[in-house]
C-alpha cells in the first residue's frame, strides 16, 4: 500500500504508479525467478515525478477523464468479442442438430434437449458410431515423462475443438507401445476426462497421429457412418455440452466415464450432409475468429494508447492544460 502524503495528490499518484517509467522499474528492482517481488524498502526508492499539488490534481483530472474515454471503448470491444463469441456457438450448434437447410420437413428426435431434427436424419448412441471408446493413460507420470520422444497429450492442450501440443511432455517409444490402447489415430475425438477442463472436446488430425494420451477419452468414428469433425463439432455444441455435463460425476473434482459418454445419442445426418456441415462450421469459425481477432487487436491498441497516454501526462511530456485550453476553445468555436 502507498500512502500519498500533502506533496502527493492521491489521484496523481494512482495515475503515476501505472506509468510505463514506474512498472518497469519495479520490475527491474524485483528478486525471484518463479515468483519476482520487490519489498517495501526497493519500492519506496524508485523516484515518481513531483509537480506541484495544483498541477498533480489538473493532470489527474484530466486523465479520469481521458482513461474513463478509452475504458468505455475498450469495454465495447471486449463486448463485441463475447457476443461474437456466442453467436459463433450457437451457429454451429444450429448446424449440428438442424442442419443447413432451413426448409428441411422436421421430426421429433425423442431425445432430451436435442429437439427436433431434419426428418431424414436418424440418432444413435457413441457406442453405435465409433469402433473405439478408451481413455488415456491415469495414472502418476513422473516416472515415465522423457526430454523427447513420442508426444504426451494431456487436458490442457485440449481446446477449442483442436489439439494444441507444446512439446511439453513425452513418453519413450517404448511406454507408448506397452499402452497402444491410447496411441492416437487420424480423427479419433479426445474428450477431457477429469479437472477443470472436464468436457473439452479436441479431434486428431493428421499432425497428432501416433501420438500418445493421458486421461482422456478417445472415440475412434466409424468412418462408414461418422466423421470425426461432424461428432467433434456435436460434442461442442450446446445439446453436446449439456449431456457431456449431465453425466459428470464429482462436484468439486469433475469426472467423466466412458461407461456413460458412450451412451450419449447422437443426431446422425447422411455423410455426404455432414462433410457440408464441418465445411460450413470451418467457414463460420474462420469468419468469426477474424473478428475476434481484429476486435482483439483493437483492444491491445487502446490499451497501448492509455498507457501512452498516464505515462506522457504523468513524466510531463504533453502538456495537459495546453490541451484542455485547446478543447475548451474548440467547443466555443464550434459554439
Amino acid at each position: 500500500m502507498v500512502r500519498p502524503n500533502s506533496t502527493l495528490d492521491s489521484g496523481f499518484a494512482k495515475f503515476a504508479l501505472q506509468c510505463s517509467y514506474f512498472v518497469d522499474e519495479v520490475i527491474a528492482r524485483s528478486t525471484g525467478v518463479s515468483y519476482p517481488a520487490i519489498n517495501a524498502s526497493d519500492l519506496a526508492r524508485i523516484r515518481l515525478p513531483s509537480p506541484p499539488i495544483s498541477e498533480q490534481t489538473f493532470i489527474a483530472s484530466f486523465l479520469d477523464r481521458e482513461t474513463a474515454k478509452i475504458d468505455t471503448l475498450i469495454a465495447e470491444q471486449e463486448k463485441l468479442i463475447t457476443l461474437l463469441a456466442e453467436k459463433r456457438h450457437a451457429t454451429i450448434s444450429h448446424a449440428v442438430t438442424k442442419g443447413l437447410n432451413p426448409d428441411a420437413p422436421m421430426k421429433d428426435s425423442g431425445v432430451e434437449w436435442l429437439g427436433e431434427v431434419p426428418e431424414h436424419w436418424g440418432t444413435r448412441t457413441i457406442a453405435k458410431i465409433s469402433t473405439k471408446i478408451t481413455n488415456g493413460y491415469v495414472g502418476p507420470t513422473r516416472e515415465i515423462l522423457v526430454e523427447t520422444g513420442v508426444p504426451y497429450i494431456q487436458a490442457t492442450h485440449i481446446k477449442n475443438g483442436c489439439v494444441n501440443f507444446d512439446n511439453g511432455y513425452f513418453v519413450t517409444q517404448d511406454w507408448s507401445n506397452a499402452h497402444a490402447k491410447s496411441i492416437l489415430a487420424n480423427e479419433d475425438v479426445l474428450i477431457v476426462q477429469t479437472g477443470a477442463g472436464t468436457g473439452d472436446v479436441g479431434i486428431v488430425t493428421e499432425s497428432e497421429v501416433g501420438f500418445n494420451c493421458h486421461a482422456l477419452i478417445i472415440v475412434a468414428p466409424d468412418m462408414s457412418l461418422i466423421r470425426g469433425e461432424f461428432l467433434c463439432a456435436v460434442l461442442q455444441s450446446s445439446y453436446g455440452q449439456q449431456k457431456l455435463e449431465s453425466i459428470q460425476t464429482g462436484a468439486m473434482h469433475p469426472h467423466l466415464n466412458c461407461g456413460e459418454v458412450k451412451f450419449l445419442e447422437i443426431p446422425l445426418p447422411p455423410l455426404d450432409e455432414q462433410i457440408c456441415i464441418v465445411g460450413h462450421i470451418n467457414n463460420v469459425i474462420t469468419q468469426f475468429n477474424e473478428l475476434i481477432v481484429e476486435a482483439s487487436n483493437g483492444i491491445a491498441l487502446l490499451k497501448e494508447r492509455r498507457s501512452a497516454l498516464i505515462s506522457a501526462a504523468v513524466t510531463g511530456k504533453i502538456d495537459v492544460r495546453q490541451i484542455a485550453q485547446q478543447g475548451q476553445s474548440n467547443v466555443q468555436e464550434a459554439a
